[in-house]
């Protein structure tokens, strides 16, 4: 670092010759000439001393401030000088050590082969680096990253031994802890999808002969509302304490959480008592949790397999699990369901459908949207219609929405099939618009992850705007369940904003959902659409006509349209004409048909 000390300098040879011959110089004036030199010799030896003392107290204190413990040794392995960083990591003073051997910091952990090899590549290397363990002075093992360096003489002898070493074991903690995050999970402190994953294929390597695994995978029914009621801290707690549970109920068997409200277990057996095993787990997590002086019971599901009947593939077999929990699931609350080849079918198959699905928003031509026609029973006059999508696979035919829609929910389709809905909707409704400037609404469904998303608007917005469609042209259907949603948050500002922008807006299927006469009075809605399964009965089931009767007059005095969705005979349209509704929609007038269709049914609207 800095440059070498010498006195091998021309001015200081100048003053070693002026000193030797100022006696002899016949002149004093040549004297003092000499005396001249001289001095200025020394002044210069004097600041080469000077300036040597300032850089080693300089590289004194650097040490000093260094958080790397430095330690010199002389030739006989015996420490010499140190640092303070030294006596932080290690507990010795400086006075402690002065003299001894290094040994006295040996932990004790390395064998004698190491040191071995240590002492082989310092000798014919000159230096060493690595990890090593070492010993504090109150006897904490600690590790550390040390690099050591021989000092030779000119004349190629070791004169010192010079080593550098960092206190390495908070980031080894760090490393721990971050390997924890990466196989933990954070809420329980139990082994997390990854792991659970790595255990499995463990256990399945180790199997012995005569041994399984019975596999579990446990879903709390409702913990959302769960959730919402105790706040997240409080459902945080009880998944902590639903894992506990758990755990001490199935002492031998491995418990994880996937994530969310699931739980996954894993248990080496040799007994064939699957069926059992699976009951016991049923009837111990049935009993109730006390929470906050309440006792909380939950419902949940499971599914299970079994290897290696089920299969031995631990990717395989999550995917079984899961096969096997929706299954249970699709079946009701507190259901379990083992695994079966059926299953598996079933699942393929949605697989496959799903990825067509994808494929056929890509290429977009094999959905499409029929209209169905909404009529106003005075006159049969027409006054709407609704868009309604529809698949046309190129193998399978036309495909139920029943059957597509909720794949699409499930696999994060809905909304990039709700804007294409609303974008064809919109550009056929331009094309109309073009032949008929007094042309009807085109009403479109709004699922509630599109209002998740965010950016419904701008999308209804920049088609509008792109095609020339007025807002009031189209309209914008939600059922109950949507205007109930938590996920979508408080709605009502938003549906604010559209209906100012001049879009109307209905409740599709009411009745059928969380029917609440309070949101009727705050949201903007202009009409309400009675679902078909009170309309089939009529007028025979008095049960239906009274709920419909009941529903007209609520409307009447929100002075909120209704229109009777599912209308298929004329008892059914003489009944709802007596009853003062005015609007219908249904059989009786047309079924869902394409474009092109209706615009030959309604030349003069269209």
């Amino acid at each position: 670092m800095w440059p070498s000390f010498s006195l091998n300098r021309p001015l200081v040879w100048l003053g070693i010759i002026a000193l030797g011959v100022m006696v002899w110089l016949p002149l004093l004036l040549l004297r003092l000439a000499a005396l001249v030199v001289v001095i200025m010799a020394l002044l210069d030896v004097a600041r080469r001393i000077y300036q040597e003392h300032c850089h080693r107290r300089l590289s004194e204190k650097a040490l000093e401030l260094s958080e790397d413990g430095v330690m010199i040794c002389d030739a006989r392995n015996r420490i010499v000088s140190v640092n303070a960083a030294f006596t932080r990591i290690t507990g010795f003073q400086h006075q402690e050590v002065l003299g001894r051997d290094p040994s006295i910091l040996s932990s004790g952990l390395h064998d004698h082969a190491f040191y071995e090899r240590y002492w082989e590549s310092l000798n014919t290397t000159g230096r060493w680096e690595g990890e090593i363990w070492n010993r504090r002075k109150r006897g904490e093992h600690y590790p550390e990253w040390l690099r050591v360096q021989t000092y030779m003489s000119r004349r190629g002898r070791v004169e010192h031994y010079i080593a550098l070493f960092t206190d390495i074991s908070r980031h080894k903690a760090r490393g721990q802890d971050l390997k924890r995050v990466g196989f933990e999970d954070p809420l329980t402190g139990l082994p997390n999808r990854r792991r659970l994953h790595d255990l499995l294929t463990s256990r399945l390597q180790h199997l012995r002969a005569g041994e399984g695994l019975d596999l579990a995978l446990i879903d709390i029914d409702g913990f959302k509302a769960v959730n919402d009621g105790l706040g997240v801290d409080g459902g945080d707690r009880l998944l902590a304490r639903f894992g506990q549970r758990l755990s001490t109920i199935a002492p031998q068997a491995t418990v994880g959480r996937l994530g969310g409200d699931e739980f996954m277990l894993i248990r080496t057996t040799t007994f064939d008592d699957h069926e059992k095993w699976i009951s016991g787990l049923r009837e111990h997590l049935s009993e109730p949790f006390e929470y906050n002086d309440h006792s909380l019971r939950l419902g949940f599901s499971i599914g299970s397999c079994r290897v290696p009947e089920d299969g031995n593939d631990s990717g395989l077999l999550f995917q079984r699990l899961e096969s096997a929990l929706y299954s249970a699931k699709h079946h009701g609350r507190s259901h379990d369901q083992r695994f079966q080849p059926s299953l598996e079918v079933k699942g393929d198959r949605q697989l496959t459908l799903v990825n067509d699905l994808r494929r056929a928003l890509i290429q977009g031509d094999q959905l499409e949207l029929h209209y169905q026609t909404q009529h106003r029973l005075a006159d049969n006059s027409l006054v709407g219609m609704e868009a309604l999508l529809r698949w046309r696979h190129p193998e399978h035919g036309m495909i139920s929405p029943s059957d597509f829609i909720p794949l699409a929910e499930r696999h994060g389709l809905m909304t990039a099939l709700g804007s294409w809905v609303i974008e064809q909707a919109v550009a056929q409704q331009a094309k109309w618009l073009a032949r008929n400037e007094s042309c009807v609404p085109v009403w479109v469904n709004i699922s509630v992850l599109q209002l998740i998303q965010g950016d419904l608007e701008s999308r209804i917005a920049a088609s509008l705007a792109q095609h020339g469609v007025p807002t009031r042209l189209l309209g914008l259907e939600l059922t109950e369940s949507v205007l109930l949603d938590e996920r979508a948050g408080d709605i009502s500002p938003r549906l604010n904003a559209l209906r100012d922008n001049g879009h109307p807006i209905a409740i599709d299927d009411f009745g059928t959902g969380y029917s609440s006469l309070a949101y009727l009075k705050h949201l903007p809605v202009d009409k309400l659409k009675l679902d078909r399964m009170f309309i089939h009965a009529l007028p025979g089931d008095s049960g239906d006509a009274a709920i419909v009767k009941a529903v007209l007059a609520m409307a009447r005095g929100l002075k909120l349209e209704v229109i009777a969705e599912g209308v298929e005979t004329i008892a059914q349209r003489d009944h709802l004409t007596a009853d003062g509704c005015q609007l219908c929609q249904g059989f009786l007038f047309s079924r869902p048909e394409a474009a092109s269709s209706i615009e030959v049914r309604y030349p003069v609207a269209l």
